[in-house]
């Protein structure tokens, strides 16, 4: 796993130079400089969606004396480090939750959220994809992602349904002891104390409100992501629908997610991103250069999402140290 985490990163970064090499460098690189403003109205476009994703993960616990702005935080630190660090799929949400608990959310409270938070994430996003791929086949001409659109969602589909029985019925005894394992392994002692997490997880799904609330604000969020698409298309003088910037986004993160072993899913995310503008009419290296663009907000705020994680770590370590004195 360590070997192939660096590995996954390269070759991410070998496939996103090559679409660049292969559309032109130059054709690519005056795409994106003619966005100008575009690319800071992208950034805040993802800077409010991470807030709802922030927000949504507060809905399912709503803790008393823990405000939804410590949630947007972890949440931005959470996409941060899975963007940003390919040494563990989930490694960004695994220390989410342990981050949480320093703000007095039990650990397993924590955990448990996080495991819902994502599969309420999942479970939105293949809606998205639905409607993405419903808007692309109502578009005359052939589309090259049928074939794999369908693969993807038939692979998919099986996978959060089993997702789902597992927490709804208490079948996470294995992830668990990795749980354990992994924070053992790095000296996490908050992960030794990982006790009734069925019960923890029983205790989130009985929240009918909290639920019901965090899906329909993650599944705006995730629609909301079209207006990366929208904004950056329409600063480059390629206008698209907004319908037309849901199929192509959809798609995109349809990529990315089944791309999930590849940090960020670069490489293979920009080139479903442009596969996906071809079928509206937007050129090849137009396309790559708003995948490019929206490749910014990965830096621009994950950077200092990083540095704030740096910052808490760094509390608990004088905490640790002003106890154990």
């Amino acid at each position: 796993m360590r070997i192939f985490a660096p590995a996954a990163g390269i070759l991410g970064l070998a496939l996103l130079t090559g679409l660049v090499a292969y559309f032109g460098f130059a054709s690519v690189m005056q795409a994106v400089v003619s966005s100008q403003w575009g690319t800071v109205l992208v950034v805040a476009a993802r800077a409010v969606a991470l807030a709802g994703c922030g927000l949504g993960w507060w809905l399912l616990l709503e803790p008393k004396g823990i405000g939804p702005h410590r949630f947007i935080v972890l949440r931005y630190i959470r996409e941060a480090i899975n963007a940003l660090f390919p040494f563990a799929v989930v490694g960004g949400d695994i220390i989410g939750a342990r981050l949480l608990a320093q703000f007095g959310v039990a650990i397993n409270l924590a955990i448990a959220s996080v495991l819902i938070d994502i599969f309420v994430q999942v479970v939105c996003l293949l809606i998205y994809v639905g409607a993405g791929i419903g808007i692309a086949f109502d578009v005359p001409g052939p589309h090259r992602l049928g074939t794999v659109t369908f693969v993807m969602l038939a692979i998919a589909l099986p996978a959060v349904s089993g997702f789902f029985l597992a927490l709804n019925f208490g079948a996470f005894d294995p992830v668990v002891r990795w749980l354990v394992a992994f924070g053992e392994t790095r000296r996490w002692s908050l992960f030794n104390h990982v006790a009734d997490l069925g019960g923890r997880l029983q205790q989130i799904w009985r929240n009918h409100r909290g639920l019901s609330g965090s899906f329909f604000v993650h599944l705006a969020t995730v629609f909301f992501g079209a207006v990366e698409v929208w904004i950056a298309f329409k600063f480059m003088d390629h206008p698209v629908t907004l319908a037309a910037a849901i199929a192509i986004e959809s798609l995109g993160q349809g990529g990315k997610a089944a791309a999930f072993m590849l940090p960020g899913g670069i490489g293979v995310q920009d080139g479903a991103l442009i596969a996906a503008s071809a079928i509206f009419g937007v050129p090849a290296e137009v396309a790559l250069a708003m995948a490019l663009i929206k490749r910014v907000p990965d830096l621009v705020l994950g950077v200092p999402s990083l540095l704030i994680w740096q910052a808490l770590e760094g509390r608990r370590l004088l905490s640790h140290r002003s106890v154990s004195g």
